[in-house]
């Protein structure tokens, strides 16, 4: 069992979550709370696996709640905000729900913090009858949050047509333009739907519906090609055999 504590300022939202948490098999809920101090004092004294965590609290705002508790849980950052995003993952956060929070996302970001908590138990779970599993985020609308130089900006997941790792930031292509953000390559593709896109070379990840051609070794993806590096050859080759008709 994953011990699970809400943290929100708002009891709707709190009532909301005690609900979805009650549906899962796999997780127990430890506590539910408006009182971010109540809440960091358990999980210092290591009585909670996962903390649901609000962002804009007026005595604690989740971020701040995040380094304070250094690691000792590990955290979904729940907010109407987008805008904090970026800032959570770079504080390793699990996921980032948006409010309102539909179901099916809520079960999408438990079962990732089960495969980093317990992930021995991730793969054998029973998906609960009330979880509409089919339902998944239509990528054509997913998006993701990235930090510039001078603004957080949106980026829909489905304009991605490759990412291009450098010595301390990445450049994100996009079929309308070039971003570079500060970012890591691994929290970039931890970040980003596998089965859409996939890290090809320790400097590229790809959007696969956007590549045109391969040969040998390399990808096309408009005029740009890729290289396909040997650590990640075989997985890349072994996910287009099963597209081949």
């Amino acid at each position: 069992m994953i011990r699970c504590l809400v943290v929100d300022d708002e009891p709707l939202a709190l009532n909301i979550l005690e609900d979805y948490i009650a549906k899962m098999p796999f997780l127990q809920l430890v506590k539910a709370t408006t009182n971010p101090i109540e809440a960091l004092t358990l999980v210092q004294s290591g009585e909670a696996d996962l903390v649901f965590l609000d962002v804009q609290m007026p005595e604690l705002t989740g971020i701040q709640f995040l380094k304070i508790a250094n690691g000792k849980a590990k955290v979904i950052l729940t907010t109407a905000y987008p805008q904090y995003a970026l800032e959570g993952y770079e504080l390793d956060v699990v996921d980032y729900l948006l409010k309102p929070i539909a179901f099916d996302r809520f079960y999408k970001a438990v079962q990732k913090a089960q495969g980093i908590i317990n992930p021995a138990a991730a793969t054998s779970t029973p998906v609960p009858a009330a979880a509409p599993v089919q339902q998944q985020p239509d990528f054509l609308s997913d998006f993701i949050f990235v930090k510039t130089e001078h603004k957080i900006q949106k980026l829909y997941l489905h304009d991605i047509l490759f990412i291009e790792g450098l010595k301390d930031y990445i450049s994100i292509f996009t079929t309308n333009e070039r971003i570079i953000t500060l970012q890591n390559m691994k929290k970039m593709e931890d970040a980003l739907p596998e089965k859409h896109f996939i890290r090809v070379h320790r400097s590229y990840i790809v959007s696969l519906d956007k590549i045109d051609s391969i040969e040998r070794s390399r990808i096309f993806i408009g005029d740009k090609i890729i290289p396909v590096g040997d650590t990640y050859r075989d997985d890349f080759f072994r996910i287009i055999d099963g597209k081949n008709v």
